[in-house]
């Protein structure tokens, strides 16, 4: 029962990873108003928007993808090696 959760946790943070990826390469392509690009950021900016008042922009570059991505990443890790080790 509890591997059967890791692995829907552990597919949900990798899927999440992939859609933040995909917003972040989506964002130099297509314009802000782009109906894909909506949605994405309505599904990737709530979770982001914290950390962006948090973390400075470096130079052009924002840095609050790759945080969020190495936050879900740890999460996960933590909560399916928990899950697996009971």
């Amino acid at each position: 029962m509890f591997i059967l959760i890791a692995n829907v946790i552990s597919f949900v943070a990798n899927l999440f990873i992939f859609v933040v990826i995909a917003d972040s390469v989506l964002s130099f392509f297509l314009t802000p108003y782009h109906p894909v690009r909506l949605t994405m950021d309505r599904i990737v900016n709530p979770f982001l928007n914290p950390i962006r008042r948090i973390v400075p922009l470096v130079g052009m570059l924002d840095l609050s993808p790759l945080i969020l991505i190495i936050l879900v990443s740890v999460l996960n890790r933590i909560l399916v090696s928990l899950l697996y080790s009971l």
